[in-house]
């Protein structure tokens, strides 16, 4: 594999594996703190990753909340937010989202090539449409992020995502945040989805760190080390 951007997955979940709830209505999986935390970590990335379905779902603003930290970026010589950046399949894509709108920084489109063009014409002006073949081709999206001086991508879902990132042993660090109650929902979104991973019971990941953060608990997972492959 070619150069490509340390890899940082982000989540919050119920205890039973759940992302959110089928009410429609934000579910809160996290505490101020604990957002304080994630804000920090975005901080100290050179851009954030979301799937197309969270930004149609959730419009998140995917922005550095903290004026300080926002600050500290300006004085390295960044923007105060990250590039964000999406994955997109069929491309339905509203520039009038959050996602295109707030920040600074440049906003990336890595879609499937047949509707590149399409996506291209919806986005001109608000982000940079990127051929990202057909199917998708994760490690070659990571290497043009590396190409445009991406050197540490924070992945922050939806379950798509999380599972494609996964299943191609693509996660360099996991950050999983676990909320005090269960969903039980089969209709709600999860984690991730069906798939064949890399890190199964054979060959685990390795647990790095386990910090309660008031009522929700932080699981810090690196992959394993080569030799136990």
């Amino acid at each position: 594999m070619g150069e490509r951007p340390y890899v940082l997955l982000s989540v919050a979940m119920s205890i039973d594996g759940f992302i959110d709830d089928a009410s429609g209505a934000p579910l809160a999986l996290s505490n101020e703190a604990d957002f304080d935390r994630v804000d920090e970590v975005r901080a100290g990335c050179d851009a954030i990753l979301v799937g197309a379905g969270t930004i149609r779902a959730d419009d998140p603003r995917l922005v550095v909340r903290s004026a300080a930290r926002r600050a500290e970026r300006v004085r390295r010589g960044l923007t105060e937010t990250p590039v964000k950046v999406t994955l997109t399949g069929r491309g339905d894509l509203d520039p009038a989202r959050r996602f295109f709108a707030l920040g600074d920084a440049e906003k990336i489109v890595y879609v499937t090539g047949p509707s590149a063009g399409r996506v291209r014409r919806t986005l001109s002006g608000v982000a940079t449409v990127v051929d990202a073949g057909d199917p998708l081709d994760l490690p070659g999206v990571l290497a043009d992020l590396a190409a445009r001086g991406v050197g540490r991508l924070m992945v922050e879902g939806g379950t798509a995502v999380h599972t494609l990132f996964l299943a191609h042993g693509l996660v360099d660090e996991l950050h999983l945040v676990v909320a005090p109650f269960l969903v039980g929902d089969p209709a709600a979104p999860r984690f991730v989805g069906g798939a064949s991973f890399p890190y199964g019971h054979d060959r685990p990941m390795r647990l790095a760190e386990a910090r309660p953060i008031g009522d929700v608990v932080l699981l810090r997972y690196l992959p394993p080390e080569p030799s136990d492959a």
